[in-house]
């Protein structure tokens, strides 16, 4: 959302990137630390990450940021946030009927 494209913040969001999937699957207690997997994922949360700079509805963003960047949850990642924004958002939207 807050996102202006410099070069500066995209190399910030790379090694962002690179850190956390590295923390992830290889320094955590998933064991598929292989190049293909690590590729695979970084690519995905970039995919996400660009997606989320589209994002328009700052209160639902905050939200999912809070409960799994902020909360004991280690789920902190672009794709997790994106599908959980999505998921909001289409969320917020609906209403309980019969």
């Amino acid at each position: 959302m807050d996102f202006d494209d410099s070069e500066a913040q995209k190399d910030e969001v790379i090694n962002f990137i690179q850190d956390k999937v590295k923390a992830d699957y290889c320094d955590g207690q998933l064991d598929m630390c292989q190049p293909t997997t690590i590729r695979m994922m970084e690519q995905q949360n970039l995919t996400a990450f660009k997606k989320l700079t589209k994002a328009e509805d700052r209160k639902i963003m905050n939200r999912v940021i809070k409960d799994y960047c902020e909360s004991g949850l280690d789920m902190c990642s672009y794709s997790t946030i994106e599908m959980m924004y999505q998921q909001n958002l289409k969320a917020s939207s609906k209403k309980l009927a019969w």
